[in-house]
């Protein structure tokens, strides 16, 4: 299935990072990966990266947060459809990222039915 734009990864670990992008790519979707949340800015601002079709963040990274990140992108009024991924999942850590309007918070390692479901779910928000 054709996917509205790039699915953008950011997470400061490797593996971590080149194993998403590796499942995302398995479902037939395009990808950038990026190594922290500032990575991920600056390419955005000098690339004009903005309405990308989906983001998917680590929830916790050296500098700045993947919930520090979204927050920023929710500011600028330019936040894609977001998933978080972390190995801490906690109900308040979900209820906190899907009350700042992300599609969810899914625990590593990502179950790939489930991170396919919330790719669909981000196209028809960008569509």
């Amino acid at each position: 299935m054709p996917f509205f734009g790039t699915v953008s990864i950011v997470d400061d670990n490797e593996a971590s990072r080149l194993a998403i992008a590796n499942l995302v790519r398995s479902l037939g979707w395009q990808t950038l990966l990026f190594d922290s949340a500032e990575a991920y800015l600056s390419r955005r601002s000098l690339a004009g990266l903005d309405g990308l079709g989906c983001l998917i963040s680590d929830v916790r990274m050296p500098g700045m947060s993947g919930i520090e990140l979204h927050e920023q992108l929710l500011a600028s009024g330019d936040a894609p459809p977001t998933i978080f991924v972390t190995a801490f999942t906690t109900e308040a850590l979900r209820t906190r990222v899907t009350a700042n309007g992300a599609l969810a918070l899914l625990k590593k390692p990502i179950d790939t039915h489930e991170l396919q479901q919330c790719l669909e779910r981000a196209m028809v928000k960008r569509g």
